[in-house]
């Protein structure tokens, strides 16, 4: 199994930038992708970014230009770099990590992390 934990998250104004961390622990060879989630009030759950193992990345279109997702392997950490900020990005953020035991493919979550973009 894979565990996650989420840091990084708080209390922004409009404009202004803020970085997300998640890092993983356990069988973190098993890994295949690592991104983030994002779920705003009354909203569903929605696919943020992600980064696959060889380093190819995704964005919401949403997010496309203004965040950045990275991973340092060594640290097996995954980072989501979030610049000019709208009050739209409001919501709990969720580290997602993709990893395979055997045949079978399972997705693990962290705990959460707000963002709160306010003037």
């Amino acid at each position: 199994q894979v565990q996650v934990v989420e840091s990084g998250g708080g209390l922004v104004q409009p404009g202004e930038s803020l970085r997300l961390s998640c890092v993983a622990s356990g069988n973190i060879n098993t890994i295949r992708a690592m991104g983030w989630s994002r779920q705003a009030p009354g909203k569903q759950r929605e696919q943020v970014a992600s980064m696959s193992n060889d380093g190819i990345a995704n964005y919401a279109d949403a997010v496309k230009d203004r965040f950045t997702v990275s991973r340092d392997n060594a640290k097996s950490t995954v980072y989501l770099q979030m610049n000019s900020l709208k009050s739209e990005d409001t919501a709990v953020y969720y580290c997602k990590v993709e990893y395979r035991s055997g045949t079978t493919g399972f997705i693990s979550w962290g705990q959460g992390t707000q963002v709160t973009v306010s003037s």
